[in-house]
């Protein structure tokens, strides 16, 4: 007898079998045991998760001649025909390569026959979404009103491309990805009746391979079998796949939170040296950055060494959780681009070099409070913008969590209400008069609503109505380039508008006047403003 697959050699043969897709194996066992099994069925979920197993389970368990507790006996001699194959009343189609009209014309014609020798006649049509438009035409009828002697099972990964026609007359059921414990547990089943010798760590590293499928973690674990070698470790399947290994990682996430860009490409150069996949590399990456957050959040993490959990440890403890879940967006992002790029090392070379200089402002932030050197020049004038924001972002984070929450709840709500709650809002005005007559009072509900650069870049402007529809802002004293980027960014722009329509009761739109243009003088423009708030502000 030829080598048979491992997913083939231990593919279930009953329900209770099947791993991870209880809530399912449970209803169809019960319409089974109460004689209610429905004549079309939809199996959808990923790939590897049992979809056409269960198929051919149901299909011997609806003509067994001997079922027990609603699975089938497997002894019988219906169930010994299903098994190897030469019954031919269980009927399998692959949609992939059978999706035409005739194709399905011949099932019309064939279900109008008796079976041969079992109960029911029964189709499984697997990537049942692969079937042309005219053929679901052609199969809609059948399977809305099949003869009593036939069943159809049908099988997808991608059920959104399957007309509702088809949805509405099958009884749908949604497979979960297998969970990597479940995953474990039937790998350790399969390596003791294979005489497998394998680590815990390689299992681990194979169910989260494996993405929640249970095929593809067979297969994985037969390729790292058939090297000959007594025993599979981790650095083996790393190889095989074509991971890169754990310390070339560390390496390049360490050398992005210490800005250090020549290390990443050393590393980077040694990786490909092996032979590894720049996308199997760029997601191990990922795959890290996201455990050391979570380890950063939960103070625990799994599938690691106890000296890989101190070198996460300790890059946790040089980076913050909003950096890290920023690289994890960049990296995202820099996935995408590698997908759509003929050049991918270039790509990647540059997303890495970008990843290790985008932090330096932060870096330099944090170093800030040691400086001694006021003087900055207008070069950096961009620089210290950023930072000085990030600075009243946290004052204002501060007011919103003490004195001004209450306070801070209720603008939130006002300004983000729906179209429906703002007109009613538009056609009852907050205040009396013009906007010019209650704009002081305005600005300053800025400051108590804890939006204090609002307030700060806004605080000596005088309003006026120059029509029924537009309010020109005047800036006396000039209008700094600090306030002129803030205000013109397009989502303040649009809360201010908000909140000036809000105030009059009708829609309103705004208009900046720098009646006295200066040259910006960075740092008195911002030590102005400082002395006029409540709040300890220092510009370092």
């Amino acid at each position: 007898m030829g080598y048979t697959a491992l997913y083939r050699k231990f593919r279930p043969i009953k329900f209770d079998e099947l791993v991870g897709q209880e809530h399912i194996t449970k209803t169809l066992k019960n319409q089974i045991i109460s004689d209610r099994v429905g004549h079309a069925y939809l199996f959808n979920g990923g790939r590897g998760t049992g979809k056409t197993t269960i198929a051919k389970i149901l299909a011997r368990a609806v003509n067994c001649l001997k079922p027990k507790d609603g699975e089938p006996c497997n002894e019988c001699e219906i169930c010994k025909a299903a098994l190897d194959g030469s019954l031919t009343d269980i009927v399998e189609m692959d949609a992939a390569s059978n999706n035409s009209v005739e194709d399905v014309r011949d099932i019309r014609e064939a279900v109008n026959f008796l079976p041969t020798k079992a109960k029911y006649r029964v189709y499984i049509i697997d990537e049942v979404h692969m079937l042309s438009t005219g053929a679901f035409n052609a199969l809609l009828k059948t399977l809305e009103e099949p003869p009593k002697h036939v069943k159809f099972m049908l099988a997808t990964t991608e059920p959104q491309k399957i007309p509702a026609t088809i949805l509405s007359r099958c009884q749908r059921f949604d497979f979960k990805r297998i969970s990597n414990e479940d995953i474990i547990k039937r790998l350790k089943i399969v390596c003791e009746e294979s005489k497998i010798s394998i680590s815990d760590e390689a299992l681990n590293l194979i169910a989260t391979l494996a993405e929640g499928g249970m095929r593809d973690a067979l297969s994985i674990l037969e390729r790292c079998n058939q090297d000959g070698e007594d025993k599979i470790d981790e650095d083996k399947i790393r190889d095989l796949v074509g991971i890169p290994k754990i310390t070339y990682i560390k390496q390049i996430v360490e050398a992005i939170i210490n800005y250090d860009v020549d290390t990443s490409l050393k590393t980077i150069e040694e990786i490909l040296k092996e032979g590894k996949d720049l996308n199997n590399l760029l997601w191990e990456i990922i795959k890290y950055v996201k455990d050391v957050l979570l380890f950063k959040s939960t103070g625990s993490i799994q599938t690691y060494t106890k000296e890989e959990v101190e070198d996460i440890k300790v890059l946790a403890e040089k980076i913050s959780k909003e950096d890290l879940i920023n690289l994890i967006c960049n990296l995202s992002e820099l996935e995408n681009s590698l997908k759509m790029s003929t050049q991918k090392l270039i790509i990647f070379q540059a997303g890495i070099i970008k990843l290790c200089n985008k932090q330096d402002i932060n870096k330099s932030e944090k170093n800030v409070d040691s400086s001694t050197d006021n003087n900055s020049s207008n070069a950096n004038n961009n620089y210290n913008i950023n930072i000085l924001e990030q600075r009243v972002t946290k004052i204002e984070n501060f007011l919103r969590a003490s004195n001004f929450a209450e306070k801070g709840k209720k603008t939130k709500f006002s300004v983000q209400t729906n179209s429906e709650e703002t007109q009613k809002a538009i056609q009852k005005p907050k205040y009396e008069g013009k906007t010019q007559d209650y704009w002081p009072k305005l600005v300053d509900s800025f400051k108590d609503e804890g939006k204090m650069f609002m307030y700060i870049n806004l605080a000596g402007t005088v309003a006026k109505e120059i029509n029924d529809m537009t309010v020109a802002i005047e800036f006396p004293n000039g209008m700094s380039k600090v306030a002129k980027d803030f205000l013109e960014r397009p989502e303040n722009r649009l809360n201010l508008q908000k909140t000036i329509t809000m105030a009059a009761g009708k829609e309103m739109q705004i208009k900046y006047v720098d009646c006295k243009p200066v040259e910006d003088d960075f740092n008195k423009g911002f030590e102005g403003f400082a002395s006029n708030i409540d709040v300890p502000f220092n510009v370092i």
